[in-house]
C-alpha cells in the first residue's frame, strides 16, 4: 500500500483468487471477510479515496463509483 501511495495511486481493490473449476489452481488459503475490512480500514487510514476490499473485488468492481477519485 505505501508503495502505491508514494506513486500517488488513490484507488485500491483488494479481493480473494477464488478458484472456478477443478482444472483451475487451488486456493491456498481462504482469508476471512474480516481480513479484508482491516485491509480497507488501513488503505483509508494510508490515505486512499476509495478502497475496495472483500474476497468477490477485482479491479474492476463498482469501477463507475471510482473514476473521479
Amino acid at each position: 500500500m505505501d508503495d502505491l501511495r508514494a506513486i500517488h495511486c488513490k484507488v485500491l481493490t483488494i479481493g480473494q483468487y477464488l478458484q472456478p473449476t477443478r482444472q483451475h489452481h487451488p486456493v491456498v488459503e481462504y482469508i476471512h471477510p474480516e481480513v479484508f475490512a482491516t485491509y480497507e480500514k488501513i488503505g483509508l487510514e494510508k490515505g486512499f479515496t476509495y478502497v475496495e476490499s472483500s474476497p468477490l473485488v477485482r479491479s474492476s468492481y463498482k469501477a463507475d463509483r471510482h473514476v473521479n477519485a
